[in-house]
């Protein structure tokens, strides 16, 4: 189906994945939308690269309106690509890549000793790249995109959420804290107290959306529905864990966020704000499923630029596809139900458009 550009244009609520490198994905996905659509983003919440993404888009949208974020997500992925020599890391080609047997052995001895150990002055150079393109105070003080980023306290487990409305809330810290694998990087500490990456209580967090008011909620999500094979060495079924640990947050809140929003539509009058909004909500989806199935999980790691740019294109392409496809449900109804499994046969977006009551 042909998509066209509404005279109105709706405002979209963004809920971006974390994934690692694989979070260029999602940086091509935004750039297909921001260059072939208007439809203004009001709310973004964010995990780990998803954060990251988030954040870029925002400072863009300060400086160059959608341009601006364009050209902001483009400067973020080529620095963390060029970062890092990983052309001496890796094997395999762009479209497949893979961690070199040297750094593959590497990576298996620094399993068995901490970041505290290996890296005691908890140096993070991430934090250098992140103050170089990030104005945090800028997004604290006048960004009219509402932002939401997640990490994970790590002496509990429960979510944080910073949110740049609360100006002493969003900070750079924030940002690393969103992104912090425990295994490669000291705990973030924020008001005295550690956190690591937000992947294991939101990834990402979508009922802060839901309330936000905003009607149409796009999900752009980078881990698999489903594998082919079942985990048998120790490596593989290792692997299949730390998935399920990432993903099994956005699979229990999509599942709630989808009963609720059904109980709200079932409800003859719906009584609170809550409900009336639940009610109103349309839901999208942008997975990365087919794209990003056949790599390996280690791919998450190598922030190499080529392959970055690799997985931009694909996002574009996918965006691309999903406007001509379900574009014309913005604004409209739901085109998918994010707590729904997807089919074999079919891509989660092309679940039923499902119509929105009047409120």
């Amino acid at each position: 189906m042909a998509w066209f550009a509404p005279l109105n244009p709706p405002p979209l609520a963004l809920a971006l994945q974390g994934g690692g490198a694989h979070g260029a994905f999602t940086w091509g996905v935004l750039d297909g939308l921001l260059e072939a659509t208007d439809w203004p983003v009001a709310a973004i919440s964010g995990t780990s690269a998803g954060a990251l993404n988030g954040a870029a888009l925002a400072q863009g949208m300060l400086h160059g309106g959608r341009a601006g974020a364009r050209a902001a997500l483009a400067r973020l992925w080529t620095t963390i690509g060029t970062h890092v020599p990983f052309e001496f890391f890796t094997a395999g080609t762009n479209d497949q890549p893979e961690l070199a047997p040297a750094t593959r052995t590497a990576m298996v001895w620094m399993r068995l000793i901490s970041p505290y150990q290996f890296n005691p002055l908890g140096l993070n150079p991430l934090r250098d790249l992140l103050a170089e393109q990030i104005d945090v105070a800028a997004l604290r003080e006048r960004s009219a995109i509402r932002l939401y980023v997640a990490a994970t306290h790590a002496n509990s487990g429960r979510l944080r959420l910073f949110d740049n409305c609360d100006k002493r809330d969003l900070s750079l810290d924030a940002l690393l804290a969103s992104s912090c694998l425990p295994t490669l990087h000291h705990a973030v500490g924020i008001d005295g107290e550690p956190y690591w990456d937000g992947g294991y209580s939101a990834n990402p967090a979508l009922f802060p959306l839901a309330r936000s008011g905003v009607r149409d909620l796009l999900a752009v999500t980078l881990m698999p529905h489903s594998f082919a094979h079942s985990p048998v060495s120790a490596e593989e079924i290792r692997e299949r864990a730390l998935e399920f640990a990432f993903g099994a947050s956005f699979l229990r809140e999509a599942t709630l966020l989808s009963e609720a929003i059904a109980e709200a539509q079932a409800a003859s009058w719906p009584h609170g704000a809550i409900e009336r909004r639940l009610r109103r909500l349309r839901t999208h989806l942008i997975d990365g499923d087919g794209e990003l199935a056949g790599l390996k999980p280690e791919t998450r790691l190598i922030a190499h630029l080529p392959f970055l740019e690799r997985l931009r294109d694909l996002g574009r392409l996918r965006a691309q596809r999903w406007i001509a496809e379900h574009g014309d449900s913005v604004g409209k109804r739901a085109s998918a139900d994010l707590g729904a499994a997807p089919s074999a046969s079919t891509n989660a977006t092309t679940a039923r458009d499902r119509d929105i009551p009047p409120a």
